[in-house]
Formats: C-alpha cells, structure tokens, sequence
C-alpha cells in the first residue's frame, strides 16, 4: 500500500567545480560538517523520516558519508542532465508513493526544519499539487523571480537571464524548497523537455506545467532569508559560514533561529 507520510528528495549529484574541491560539493565542509549533514538534520527534524539522496560524481563518498542515517536511500544520476532529470531517477520511489514530497538541494545547508514542518503543515492544509517556500531579498541578482498575477497568486518562475527589467525588480525569490503531491509530480516530470541551451530537465519547470493543466499551485514566502544561501562558490562557502558563526549554532538541527 503506498505511503501517505511525508519523503524528501535530496539532490546531490553535482561535482561543484568552481568549489576548488575534488570532493562532491555536498561534501565540502561547512564550520566542519559537510554541508549535506545541515541538510539530512533539518529534513529529519522536520519529521522526515524517508529520505532519497540523488547521488552522482564519486557517488561512494556520499553514501559513505550518510551510511549511519536511518531511512536513507540512494539513487544515481550517471549523466548530470538537469534537477529535473535528478528527481527522475527518483520515479521507482515516487510510483509506490501517496503523500507529500519535498525536493531540496543538498548544497543549502542554512535549511531550516522549523520552515520544511511550517511548508508541509501548509500543504496539508492547501493541497495543492504543488509548493514553493520562497523568500524575500533586497538584492535578488542571480535567482529566479517568483511571478504573480493581479490577484497576487503564483503565476510562474522567471530566470535572471530571461526576465525583463520589470521582472528582475522584483524582490520574491526561488530557492529550490518545494513540496508536491506524488501523483502530480510523476505527471509533471512526464511532460519536463530539455528545449534550452543547455539541453537539460528543470525542476523548475514543473509548477509552471502544473498550472497550464489547472492545477492548484502556490508559492509561499515562508522562508527565512539565510534560506537563500546555497553554496556554488569559495565566496558563498565564506558567506554561509560567516552566518553559522553569527548565529552561534548550526541552524539545521531545528528550532527556531536565533
């Protein structure tokens, strides 16, 4: 019988070349963890107890990594073609599964589990087919812009690279938390199309799919702005422990931050 409880997905196929790092960048430590570590306690502490990390590049050192995690699983992602393509190789799981499923990328260690529990209390209450956490920034160069209609609901994500000066003035952000119904997601990754220049399978793509076929889909600005700092450089590795250290504790282990 497929379960009805809450599973994530984790990705955390990537090489991370401009980490200077031969490791999997979900391994480069962070204040001495490596950064997937933040990611795994904030799910658990949510309450997630089913955990699917995407492996790829030298994706033994990754399941070493998290062997001792109780309820982790793996799957491989031999070709890097995209965070869509990476929640693919998820389907076995996903077919055999009724409930919410939270996709989040293992290089944002500042995830918080107060913010995973108030994003799937909030799709319990909506059910909809999908859920974005986003957040406000002052300075939102470099993300994708949430887009809304004249009624303030969701309409659409919008890369930097493909926004009009309208667009990139706006401050609501993507950062790659997102919740959707199993079902609707196996839809969803059915219709994915690798039209753009880098031939690859976006996630983000999906809420915009799940709303020309009617679907009921929401973005809700539920997360907290250190959410926001993922880590793709040395300099956002810098920045990102420079907050871990301003709050005093890692901020992914629960609770509310400081």
């Amino acid at each position: 019988m497929p379960s009805t409880a809450p599973l994530a997905i984790v990705l955390a196929a990537g090489k991370g070349t401009r980490m200077k790092s031969e490791l999997p960048k979900v391994l480069v430590p962070v204040c001495g963890r490596p950064m997937i570590r933040f990611v795994v306690d904030a799910l658990k502490a949510a309450g997630i107890e089913r955990l699917i990390v995407v492996v790829g590049y030298r994706a033994e050192l990754v399941r070493a990594e998290l062997a001792d995690v109780a309820g982790v699983e793996f799957v491989d992602q031999t070709e890097q073609l995209g965070t869509g393509h990476a929640v693919m190789m998820a389907r076995p799981a996903l077919v055999l599964h009724d409930g919410p499923v939270v996709v989040v990328a293992g290089d944002s260690p500042m995830l918080q589990a107060e913010s995973v529990a108030k994003l799937l209390e909030e799709f319990r209450r909506l059910r909809p087919a999908g859920l974005l956490g986003t957040v406000f920034r002052d300075d939102p160069a470099g993300y994708g812009r949430i887009v809304r209609d004249a009624a303030g609901r969701f309409a659409g994500i919008v890369e930097e690279k493909d926004a009009s000066p309208e667009q990139r003035a706006i401050q609501e952000i993507n950062v790659s938390t997102y919740v959707f119904d199993a079902r609707e997601l196996l839809g969803a990754l059915d219709q994915l199309r690798a039209d753009n220049s880098q031939r690859e399978y976006y996630i983000t793509d999906c809420p915009g799919i799940l709303l020309a076929e009617g679907k009921a889909v929401a973005a809700l600005p539920m997360l907290k702005p250190c959410e926001a700092l993922s880590i793709n450089s040395v300099d956002e590795l810098a920045q990102v422990e420079a907050e871990m250290t301003r709050k005093g504790q890692p901020p992914a282990v629960g609770g509310p931050s400081p």
